[in-house]
């Protein structure tokens, strides 16, 4: 079922995870007892809005479907073959023994440039990367996608009354109060200066990456082999734009041996956020695959636009 009449709804939802307050239970509450991801509503607490639900899997499809569009990365997941597999590995890999049954993940590129729009992410396979030996070898795939906003929050999540206190509790329990205390003992000119290990502009996550969604495709590859000049010229220009620097692999270079193919998707698994506030859970691969371009262009990301907001772990409101 299409949601053509409820964009704008599903708009509001996609920013539940960040804008909508939700307060927990006091500690007097009998609601300490039940199950943390429990759907707010206005028996629950108080506080809630009377409008605020978490979103459906097929919203959240949606969702989904957008952060696929708009993300160029994506972790690669595959399994190595048996140690009985008869095919030797290269030997300047120099493999060790034992991995057979073993994951790897790695990054790689990917894009949304399926001409049936289904929601079947695109990959340029180098066929000497581990990821695509061991497809080969008989290993299913599964990719990995995080939603990664352009911009930071105007406000980030506070976890303690007192940050800076909580940022002096944390250098000190890793032992960075020490060595900025023994950087300040370097000579006049100061050497010690940049002793730790970070800079104190530097925030290595400038967001609650636990807040936003993310999801895994389970499925397995196949060929994709354009009909056509224009169609080859089509899925090329599509995936250049997302990797421009992609040009010096494509098919028929003279580095690697490359070919285009898609993840089938038969299974996807969705973590829209916090429990309280998104759905985590399954989402039917039909409700994935009928997504339109329309749905999905009509919504927004947290961090897309700027100016939002994290939700406060401490009080339950906005920041």
């Amino acid at each position: 079922m299409k949601l053509t009449t409820s964009l704008s709804a599903i708009a509001a939802l996609s920013t539940a995870a960040t804008a909508t307050p939700v307060s927990p239970p006091s500690s007097e509450s009998p609601l300490d007892r039940r199950h943390l991801f429990t759907n707010p509503s206005q028996e629950q607490s108080p506080h809630s809005q009377s409008d605020f639900r978490i979103p459906t899997s097929y919203e959240s499809a949606v969702l989904g479907r957008r952060i696929l569009a708009l993300s160029p990365l994506a972790t690669l997941s595959t399994v190595f073959p048996s140690d009985a597999d008869k095919t030797a590995p290269n030997p300047l890999e120099n493999r060790p023994q034992g991995l057979g049954g073993v994951p790897i993940g790695l990054m790689d590129y990917i894009a949304d440039c399926g001409a049936e729009e289904e929601g079947n992410p695109t990959v340029l396979a180098i066929k000497i990367a581990t990821s695509f030996k061991n497809v080969a070898a008989g290993s299913n795939m599964s990719i990995s996608v995080s939603w990664v906003p352009p911009y930071p929050p105007e406000k980030r999540i506070k976890s303690h009354n007192n940050p800076s206190r909580a940022w002096s509790w944390v250098r000190s329990w890793l032992g960075w109060e020490e060595e900025a205390k023994n950087g300040e003992e370097g000579d006049e000119e100061g050497e010690g200066e940049n002793n730790t290990l970070l800079p104190p502009h530097y925030d290595p996550a400038p967001y609650s990456a636990a807040n936003l969604p993310r999801f895994s495709l389970l499925g397995y590859l196949e060929d994709v082999t354009p009909d056509s000049e224009a169609q080859a010229q089509a899925l090329q220009s599509c995936f250049l734009g997302y990797h421009p620097d992609a040009r010096y692999w494509l098919p028929g270079n003279r580095i690697h041996a490359a070919a285009w193919v898609r993840l089938v998707v038969t299974q996807v698994y969705w973590v829209g956020g916090f429990g309280d506030r998104a759905y985590i859970g399954w989402i039917p691969a039909e409700e994935w695959r009928n997504v339109t371009r329309e749905e999905w262009e009509a919504v927004r990301l947290p961090g897309e636009e700027k100016h939002w907001k994290e939700w406060s772990v401490g009080t339950g409101s906005e920041l």
